[in-house]
């Protein structure tokens, strides 16, 4: 058999087989096969949803990277370093009373320094206690404090010497 006789052979088989498929579709009704896959709408919305739910977790996973910290405190300790009071000098200028530990110290501030002023006397608790009795009256009380405040306020601008103990 030659080349030519083949191709015809093959193209004969293949336009009976096609033929016979189609007298067998031709007979039979097929009913409507039910789509297995989902509505478009809510694929779209499960998808969002679940998007939104990453992020939202890449996004608590990286607040609580930068926040740790804070969450876990100190428990119960002070914290060593803080700042006392501030008051501005200008543009960008600032002094600040800053407490360590035990040590408080004047720092001077500009836009490209940081300066020690003065070391200032260690923190001590105060002489008596700033608790309102019963039997004081509301504007002695209130004159200590005021009394007090204008003390350190003097003492932290330099006009007035502290008493050493």
């Amino acid at each position: 058999m030659n080349a030519a006789a083949r191709h015809r052979s093959l193209i004969v088989l293949s336009a009976l087989f096609c033929m016979t498929s189609v007298a067998l579709a031709e007979n039979t009704t097929l009913a409507p096969i039910p789509s297995i896959l989902p509505d478009v709408g809510f694929s779209f919305v499960r998808v969002l949803g679940a998007l939104a739910i990453v992020l939202a977790l890449f996004l608590g996973g990286v607040w609580l990277f930068r926040n740790w910290q804070r969450l876990v405190g100190h428990r119960g300790r002070s914290p060593r370093l803080s700042v006392l009071e501030t008051r501005p000098l200008g543009n960008r200028h600032g002094l600040y009373v800053v407490r360590y530990e035990q040590q408080r110290m004047l720092l001077a501030s500009s836009p490209t320094s940081v300066t020690l002023i003065s070391h200032l006397p260690d923190c001590e608790p105060p002489a008596e206690p700033l608790t309102v009795s019963d039997n004081a009256p509301f504007a002695q009380t209130l004159q200590r404090v005021l009394v007090r405040a204008a003390s350190l306020e003097r003492i932290v601008s330099g006009q007035e010497q502290p008493i050493a103990q």
